[in-house]
């Protein structure tokens, strides 16, 4: 494990999380892909139509999803974007100065579903750099 991965998830929480939910982790893991893809995907939209109100719900729920799988940087971004945004609807502006967090939200995403598969799918982990499995280096095994 590399060290951008550690600082990105919480291998700790998320291996207790996956023992705890046993095979329903793997579907809890694409609901937070598909809604985490959602949630981004509504809080960009929400910054093309400086809309703050529509900041909040799509980051509240990539947040949560976030802290229970382990992922703590991404639902701080969303932690952070969720409040501003219910400080500027209550002060009626728009967060302008979310533009870099929203941005950094997409890549942070992109990171941690890729480090999840890593962790989860043996396909993603055989595949290696130079290609689909492993070189073989035994090949004197059980010869005489």
């Amino acid at each position: 494990m590399t060290d951008e991965a550690a600082e990105i998830v919480d291998w700790v929480l998320f291996e207790k999380n996956r023992a705890e939910l046993g095979p329903g982790f793997i579907r809890i893991l694409s609901y937070f892909r598909e809604d985490g893809a959602k949630s981004v995907s509504q809080i960009e939209d929400a910054m093309r139509q400086e809309n703050a109100v529509a900041l909040v719900l799509p980051a509240h729920t990539i947040k949560g999803e976030s802290r229970q799988l382990g992922a703590e940087p991404l639902a701080r971004i969303a932690e952070l974007i969720e409040s501003t945004a219910r400080l500027c609807v209550e002060t009626h502006r728009f967060p302008d100065e979310l533009v870099p967090e929203v941005v950094e939200l997409r890549s942070l995403f992109a990171k941690t579903v890729a480090l999840f598969d890593q962790a989860t799918n043996p396909l993603v982990t055989r595949a290696g750099p130079a290609g689909f499995g492993r070189k073989v280096t035994n090949q004197n095994f059980g010869r005489i």
